[in-house]
């Protein structure tokens, strides 16, 4: 099987379903290092990674949906759940600034008082404060309950957002895109086919979107090749309008569903495996927030490009550890043989030609040291495990 799949790769033919199989659960690290890598090169130079400094900012934890995996969200009317407003927003959008940040990632929950006309009201806000950012304004999972909730349909609303001058609804809130997984975990989320309905309607109002997976639940080999498969044929589809394709690792602290964290090894190796599937593709990124150091691996499987988080309350509530010393993580990608390169937000539709756009900063001129760490803001999580 490694002689047809290493054919496959040389002559750019596609790989399917068995081929992710097999290779996930046979093959060698060295020889999934080399077969990603291959195709990595395609868009990427081999020697090079990319990345920029981001705030993922949670302007809610208030959330309907009790999806069993998260830590962060509060029901309605509990005494620890917030709605932040403009100002408390602006706040945090000014601290990542100072830390060198040029992306803003927006992330809430399910909030009942919350529809489509209150974010966009929010989000033009932003915009007038701060022109020369760029920011992911919600989550497509996001974007379909707001949507619901004002009644109106998925293009209306993309519509209603693209009016105050967004430009990106993310891929985020996807997890696991297999319905049994869906029903599991998560049934009061959504359904996978109402997923790429709203993407596709965020796509055709020509916004930004990108594509993100979370592994390490307990789900089965099947759910995952289940939501590679959905997700290449979606890519396919839109003509390749997805900007990147991010995963994570679940992590299992102060939540009902518990567990542990999947190792550094097995994280790589499906990383290997989403860059030979996922071939439309330009831009695999791997995921530092959740795997700190041990994530620029990922850049020898495939993945090209990772973001340094000066906060995300999502993940830290369950255990990740952001930490603000982001030269040693530079430092770290050039020991593993990489030139690191700080990047403009991504271009909507990048293209093997033009894959990035470079800032033309130096790492010392983006890292310019902060007097408080964003996390001395914060309040310390307490962590729990269930049983």
């Amino acid at each position: 099987m490694l002689a047809e799949i290493e054919a496959r790769v040389n002559a750019r033919e596609r790989l399917d379903v068995e081929h992710a199989r097999w290779l996930f659960e046979h093959a060698a690290m060295p020889d999934l290092a080399r077969l990603a890598s291959a195709v990595r090169a395609r868009f990427h130079a081999p020697d090079e990674a990319t990345y920029l400094v981001m705030a993922i900012v949670n302007y809610t934890n208030v959330c309907v949906a009790k999806c069993d995996y998260c830590s962060f969200y509060r029901l309605p009317g509990d005494k620890e759940g917030y709605l932040l407003g403009f100002p408390e927003v602006a706040a945090k959008v000014d601290r990542l600034r100072e830390l060198g940040g040029t992306l803003v990632g927006f992330n809430g929950g399910f909030h009942p008082d919350c529809d489509i006309h209150h974010y966009a009201q929010l989000f033009a806000q932003i915009h007038a404060a701060y022109p020369t950012l760029e920011f992911f304004e919600m989550t497509v999972a996001e974007f379909m309950f707001a949507s619901k909730i004002a009644k109106i349909s998925y293009p209306e609303a993309a519509q209603i957002l693209k009016a105050v001058g967004t430009r990106w609804v993310t891929g985020g809130g996807a997890e696991v895109m297999d319905e049994t997984f869906r029903k599991r975990h998560s049934p009061g989320k959504y359904k996978v086919w109402d997923y790429y309905k709203a993407q596709r309607a965020i796509v055709d109002a020509d916004l930004g979107s990108t594509a993100t997976m979370v592994i390490g639940f307990g789900e089965s080999l099947d759910e995952r090749l289940n939501h590679l498969k959905g997700l290449r044929e979606f890519q396919d589809s839109t003509g390749g309008k997805l900007a990147s394709f991010l995963c994570w690792t679940y992590k299992a602290f102060n939540n009902e569903l518990g567990g542990d964290e999947i190792s550094n090894q097995e994280y790589l190796r499906w990383l290997a495996v989403s860059r030979l599937y996922l071939d439309n593709f330009v831009h695999i990124r791997t995921s530092v927030l959740t795997k700190n150091e041990g994530a620029l691996e990922g850049l020898r499987y495939g993945a090209n490009d990772f973001d340094l988080p000066t906060e995300d309350e999502v993940t830290q509530k369950a255990g990740a550890h952001v930490s603000h010393a982001f030269m040693d993580v530079l430092k770290h990608a050039e020991k593993l043989g990489f030139k690191v390169v700080h990047r403009k937000p991504l271009p909507r539709v990048p293209t093997a030609e033009l894959p990035y756009e470079a800032s033309g900063l130096t790492n010392e001129e983006v890292l310019v040291p902060a007097p408080v760490r964003l996390t001395d803001l914060l309040p310390a999580a307490r962590l729990t495990r269930s049983a």
